[in-house]
């Protein structure tokens, strides 16, 4: 059965090139929904893990505000996590694969950025 989450979160497989996708509590790690590959959107608590360590490593140079996204890439991949805040609760992420051939990068991260309004509806 899928969830609301979910098949909201399906629909952000549109975007050309985007292969996984998966929102993430970014304080726990817990996975609230995943669509496509889920071995191509990253496990819950590496994502969480990794944005808490960015913002650290950010906050100990001097940068202020909160941390907005991380794009990693590879010669195949890109791997893209958008930070979504909410009115109440932890922050979430929004984790996102990506097949560096077919993804224009700056578009796509737009897109799903544009986009990620729709799955907290």
């Amino acid at each position: 059965m899928t969830t609301a989450v979910e098949a909201s979160l399906a629909r952000l497989l549109d975007s050309p090139g985007v292969t996984g996708v998966a929102l993430v509590d970014a304080v726990t790690g817990l996975t609230y929904g995943v669509a496509g590959d889920a071995e191509e959107a990253v496990g819950g608590a590496e994502c969480a893990e990794l944005a808490a360590l960015i913002a650290e490593r950010l906050g100990r140079a001097g940068a202020e505000g909160e941390l907005e996204s991380v794009i990693t890439t590879s010669a195949r991949r890109h791997q893209v996590l958008l930070a979504v805040t909410r009115p109440a609760g932890d922050p979430l992420l929004l984790a996102a694969g990506m097949d560096r051939e077919r993804a224009n990068l700056a578009l796509a991260t737009r897109s799903l950025g544009d986009r990620v309004a729709e799955v907290l509806a």
